[in-house]
This record gives structure tokens, sequence and C-alpha cells, in this order.
């Protein structure tokens, strides 16, 4: 069973004092485990902000087994605190260095994104790092339970879900039926590894602007903007408060 890490309290969720590196070899070792499912969150300061107001997502943040700073809001926000993170723990990064370490030894489902793109992301994954495909499917559907028995059927050491806004509490609500020793809401990870869409320059990951990059050159990622903002607010708030 891979040990509970430290954590640092940031904005009453506990983030664990892991760097990339630690973080991947916790899920690796998590996902030789069988005594209970595990569920992974990449927090970033989007994903606060919508729990301020969505008891039920908030709910799930709290169940993490993992939860690691995907965002440099979060180490920023710690340091206001007084606080110290290793640094940023991008989802993409870790799912792909956890991939790497587990290699064939590691049974992963993908789920989620347009027909086709789990697919094409899953043999990806398997020619680049050898892992077992459990299986693939798109992240449109209407009943979920079919979806869930699906999965549940082939029993894989890692789910990667990249399902949108209501991933984290998809796999909270079913992580018992899912049948996944480890499960990861991964956002926009599934495109990036199908070859759909590309990572932003490597200088912008370098310096923490990967953020800026994204929400400064596509439009539809503007109305991020305000939620930015919002966090800000949240951190200082809660300096008054304390």
């Amino acid at each position: 069973m891979p040990r509970a890490p430290d954590t640092v309290p940031v904005l009453g969720y506990r983030i664990a004092r892991l760097d990339l590196e630690k973080a991947a070899r916790w899920i690796v070792e998590a996902a030789q485990e069988t005594d209970r499912p595990r569920l992974i969150v990449t927090l970033n300061p989007e994903i606060v902000v919508r729990a301020a107001s969505d008891g039920s997502l908030r709910a799930t943040l709290e169940n993490a087994d993992l939860t690691v700073a995907d965002g440099v809001g979060l180490l920023w926000a710690a340091r206001r605190q007084g606080q110290t993170l290793p640094g940023r723990v991008p989802g993409i990064d870790l799912v792909c260095r956890a991939m790497e370490m587990g290699g064939e030894s590691l049974r992963v489902f993908f789920l989620g994104s347009k027909p086709g793109v789990a697919l094409r992301a899953a043999e990806n994954a398997r020619q680049r790092w050898g892992v077992e495909v459990a299986g693939a499917r798109n992240g449109y559907f209407e009943e979920p339970e079919e979806v869930v028995a699906q999965v549940g059927e082939t029993r894989p050491h890692l789910l990667l879900a990249g399902l949108g806004e209501g991933q984290e509490q998809f796999l909270d609500r079913y992580r018992s039926e899912l049948g996944a020793r480890v499960m990861v809401g991964v956002g926009g990870t599934l495109d990036v590894l199908a070859g759909e869409a590309r990572r932003t320059p490597q200088w912008t990951r370098r310096f923490n602007l990967e953020w800026a990059w994204r929400v400064g050159l596509d439009r539809r990622r503007w109305h991020r903007i305000p939620r930015l903002l919002q966090f800000v607010r949240l951190v200082r708030r809660r300096e008054q408060r304390l």
C-alpha cells in the first residue's frame, strides 16, 4: 500500500507535498493494490472556484485519496499561507509518467472525448509505453450505468477519464462499480495523447505560463478569466478570516 503523503492545507483542501516523480510513483504503487479504489484529483484554481458554489463537487474533492497541485495558482496560494509545495504536478505529465513507470504491468482504460479519440490515445500509449489497454470508449453517453458496467468488466489498474467538468463527480459516484484501482479525471489529456491537440510550447511550461498561453490565444477559453480572478478573491478572503 502506498504511504500516505504529507499534505499542505490550501483553501480547505489537502494538497500532497509530492513532486511529479513521487506522485507518479504513488499512482503506480496504488495501481498494484486491490484493497479499495482510489480517486486522484489534479486540482487547479478553476475547480476550486467551481467547488465554492457546488457542494457536490466540493464533497468529491474532499473524498479524493490524493490531490496534487495542477496549477500555479495553488502554489501561489500555498505560499500566501506560509506553506510550500515542491512544484506543479500537471495532470497530463502525471498520467504519462505513471504509464511510463508502469509500462506493461499497467492495465489502463481510456474513457472520454469524441468518438475515436480514446481509441487512438490508447493505441499511442500502448506503443509508446507498453501499457496494456483494458479498453477505450468515447465520452458521449446518456446512460452512465452502461458505461460503468463496460469499464467495470475490464477491472483496469488505471482509469483515465476525460469527461469535462463533471469527471471527478462521475468517478467518485461510481468508484466502486467502475472496478478501477486508481482513477483520474484527465480533462483534455486524451486529445493530446491521440494527436488531436498539441501542448503549449516548452518554455510556457518551464515558466508556469501554460495557462496564460491557452487562455490568451483561444477565445473559447476567455470565460475562464473571471474564474481566475475569483480564485484570487477566494485566497485573499480566506487570509482576512485567518
